[in-house]
């Protein structure tokens, strides 16, 4: 091995000449008389000198590695020639190591075409998760799990900063987090920084640098259009060659990021060098971005730039775009910039706010908002546009009970152009209304169209709960092998879409319990109804017929599993909603039936007064729900003629003739308990 380690003074090429062949002696013995004919290149010998020392190098007996370290020190062009050529004729079987915070510049392109070139760069350097945790937790054993995480995020594999970072773990004070203050601000990342990177940029790069920092992926037209020059693409590829943490997060395509953490340095820096320039250059990227149809991009560049009116004319194009597609964290950010004085001036954004708020399950805020809505409709010369919105918010809150949530729906729907982003919505609520009213058919026919339009539209969660509705209403019907199609495809919108944490995800956890129940998989049903579980108390009357419909189906999932105390729980939460919301058509007619299997079951399991066999108490509670004697004797292990056996003595033993009768004159027999 021969290894040199090049500096500021190896741009002169004799001295590199010299180093090199120094070095390579240590590998074979070279010709003294080398050394002694180096001299300075204006020498009519520098040439012939030349090309002997690059000869007797390329020309060494035994393979060899010729170690190049900083070679990005080479300024001077002759030196960078002798760099070329001793990459170029090594040696069979020997190899040259170039060591650089930068590609040098060299034709590799021919030597990556002829597969002579290894690329090591940032990618493969960078450590991986569980290095650079283990780098963590060895510096400062006592930091948390959690800041050691927040630490390799930010990070990002770069071993100096992780180090850096342990540095400041170990440094900060006991009351302090690191997620707090570890960025471009924290002492020894800014001071790293300053002196491995900052210093060695031209001031014009800088500026530039700085002002780009508050932008996220830079271009040449972008930065062109932000900065009002005509050369940033050229000045990009320029920065990007001499320094690693301005990178392409791919090749050829022009564009760039700068790393985070010196980005956090840049935009610090420009807060108390320009101030003034922040709130042009972010109106002005909101220009751009808003010209390419990036319409969320240029809301937050708006939003950092204090333009609320383009704040909220961008809301009002995006929300249901963001909302379905699990943006509503974000939107829900957005929309805390608007106090009630802003709600009047933009009702367009107290509707979006008034669905968010209703569909996160606040009752009294979605109320704020409409009101403020309408309030300010009333005075206003667009409100012929703005009432088939209202129209829908008001379907959606369904204050009025199931006929006039089809009403509103009806009259949204009348007006709405097809291209309207709230039509889907619309269709949706028309769908649900059927339900409410129990036209079946209808409601399947208006749900399948609602799903359809939301795809076209790509609005995952209104698609999602139209399709898992159709599920439920299939299974109610018997139509199983739908049922699971549905229940799965609602499942799949839900993985797709990212809308795990939204509570109407309940609603395809509901449809999909209730398909593992029918297969007999009852951890797997427990599981699901867990996982809806935890939704429960976003579900309020807020969305009546939601919070209601998915309880009872949730309940009659529990009924099957035989879980009283849950079903009851639920039954209460039901009745609860029902005070505030009565008129939900048919669910309140579901939920007093199941009131009624609820007080079957008990009697079941704690009176022994009804003589029947333990076979036949077994059997009574699965009686009470929707299942077939066929899928009740798979569930228990029998044949069907055993269950319907079974069935026919618990009948006879009560005197009744049917299922529904005997569910009945069980709940009839517990007078101790009230029970009517």
């Amino acid at each position: 091995m021969a290894w040199v380690s090049l500096d500021a003074r190896d741009s002169d090429p004799v001295v590199f000449l010299r180093h090199v062949l120094a070095a390579v002696t240590r590998v074979e013995v070279l010709d003294p008389r080398l050394f002694a004919s180096l001299r300075a290149p204006t020498s009519a010998t520098w040439a012939p000198t030349t090309r002997r020392c690059l000869r007797a190098v390329a020309a060494c007996g035994e393979p060899y590695l010729l170690v190049l370290d900083n070679v990005d020190l080479l300024h001077s062009n002759e030196s960078r020639r002798l760099l070329a050529a001793l990459v170029e004729d090594v040696a069979d079987g020997s190899t040259v190591a170039l060591a650089a915070r930068v590609m040098p510049k060299l034709r590799v392109a021919g030597l990556r075409a002829s597969g002579r070139l290894e690329e090591i760069g940032v990618d493969e350097l960078a450590f991986s998760t569980r290095e650079a945790r283990l780098l963590l937790q060895t510096a400062d054993p006592d930091s948390s799990e959690p800041e050691r995480n927040e630490l390799v995020d930010r990070c990002e594999g770069w071993a100096a900063a992780l180090y850096l970072g342990a540095l400041s773990l170990r440094d900060r004070s006991a009351a302090s987090a690191l997620s707090a203050h570890f960025g471009g601000s924290d002492r020894f990342l800014a001071d790293y920084l300053h002196t491995e990177y900052v210093s060695h940029l031209h001031p014009r790069d800088l500026r530039f640098l700085r002002r780009t920092s508050l932008l996220g992926e830079l271009s040449g037209p972008l930065c062109d259009s932000v900065l009002q020059t005509d050369d940033s693409g050229r000045q990009l590829d320029r920065i990007a060659r001499a320094n690693l943490l301005l990178v392409q997060p791919g090749r050829g395509h022009g564009r760039f990021r700068i790393h985070p953490l010196f980005r956090d340095l840049l935009q610090r820096e420009l807060a108390e060098l320009e101030p003034q320039l922040i709130r042009p250059i972010h109106l002005r990227a909101a220009d751009w971005y808003e010209g390419r149809g990036e319409l969320e991009t240029a809301l937050r560049h708006a939003d950092a730039g204090g333009d609320l009116e383009r704040v909220a004319t961008t809301i009002a194009t995006t929300a249901f775009v963001l909302s379905c597609r699990g943006g509503t964290p974000t939107l829900e950010r957005w929309l805390e910039r608007f106090d009630t004085a802003g709600l009047e001036r933009f009702p367009a954004v107290a509707l979006h706010g008034s669905r968010i708020h209703a569909m996160q399950g606040r009752a009294a805020e979605a109320e704020r908002w409409l009101t403020a809505a309408e309030r300010s409709i009333q005075r206003r010369r667009d409100a012929a546009a703005l009432q088939p919105m209202v129209a829908v918010v008001r379907a959606a809150l369904c204050r009025r009970g199931a006929r006039q949530m089809l009403m509103d729906a009806n009259a949204a729907l009348r007006t709405l152009p097809r291209s309207s982003d709230w039509r889907p919505n619309a269709l949706l609520l028309r769908g649900c209304a059927a339900l409410l009213l129990d036209a079946g058919d209808r409601a399947d026919s208006l749900l399948a169209e609602a799903a359809e339009e939301a795809a076209t539209h790509g609005f995952g969660e209104l698609r999602m709960i139209a399709t898992a509705e159709r599920s439920l209403l299939a299974r109610r019907r018997s139509h199983h092998g739908r049922a699971d199609e549905l229940a799965a495809e609602a499942g799949t919108i839900v993985a797709h879409d990212a809308l795990e944490g939204y509570p109407t995800c309940a609603l395809a956890l509901a449809a999909a319990a209730h398909g593992s129940l029918r297969r007999g998989r009852w951890a797997e049903a427990r599981e699901l109804l867990t996982a809806a579980d935890r939704f429960r108390p976003a579900l309020t009357e807020a969305v009546p017929w939601l919070g209601v419909g998915v309880r009872i189906e949730l309940a009659r999932c529990y009924l099957t599993l035989r879980d009283v105390d849950a079903v009851r729980g639920l039954m209460r939460e039901v009745d609860a909603i029902l005070v505030l919301r009565p008129d939900l058509g048919v669910l309140a007619q579901q939920a007093r039936e199941l009131q009624q299997q609820v007080r079957a079951l008990t009697v079941v399991e704690e009176n022994a007064r009804l003589g029947l066999t333990p076979a036949e108490l077994r059997l009574l509670p699965l009686l009470a729900t929707h299942l077939s004697f066929r899928e009740i004797a798979a569930q228990l292990a029998l044949s069907r003629n055993t269950v319907k056996t079974q069935a026919i003595s618990i009948y006879r033993k009560l005197g009744v003739s049917g299922r529904s009768d005997a569910v009945t004159a069980a709940a009839r027999l517990d007078p101790a308990r009230g029970v009517a």
